[in-house]
């Protein structure tokens, strides 16, 4: 069992959360970016520089996922990839992507991003909060309590 970080957009905010939880669950943490981050270093983690384009992280991620894995990312079609791997993502605000949800949250995407092109939605996505923190650490823990404890 690996967590897999998509680094490149991941909030600083929620290290010392991902860090404490790969430790306490001795779960392999991989992060992955495609320009230098500060990050500790660990022996229970990996470090992995990706060059080229922006989408070389979710690339190399989307290759390397195995089945049951998890990664954290904002990125929509990243997750998607991943969950048609077999793996399952989860958004640094708390939200758990799998098969059963993935293919509508692409497609809210989708549409989202042809409005904002066409200018009919201006403005991103809310500050990340505290909120968005606890959302995630209990989506986390959920999480591995329920797939990860049957891989043990």
């Amino acid at each position: 069992m690996r967590i897999f970080i998509d680094a490149d957009a991941f909030p600083a905010a929620l290290r010392e959360i991902i860090i404490r939880t790969s430790q306490r669950r001795n779960i392999l943490l991989v992060v992955v970016a495609n320009r230098h981050i500060r990050f500790p270093e660990y022996d229970n983690m990996k470090n992995v520089f990706v060059s080229g384009g922006p989408d070389a992280a979710d690339d190399y991620i989307a290759e390397h996922i195995s089945k049951g894995e998890i990664v954290i990312t904002f990125d929509i079609p990243l997750a998607h990839r991943v969950v048609k791997r077999g793996g399952f993502a989860i958004s640094p605000r708390g939200e758990l992507f799998e098969e059963r949800n993935i293919n509508q949250k692409l497609a809210l995407r989708n549409l989202m991003e042809e409005l904002r092109n066409t200018g009919l939605i201006t403005g991103g996505p809310p500050v990340f909060s505290q909120k968005d923190r606890e959302a995630f650490a209990n989506q986390l823990n959920k999480f591995l309590d329920r797939y990860y404890s049957k891989a043990v």
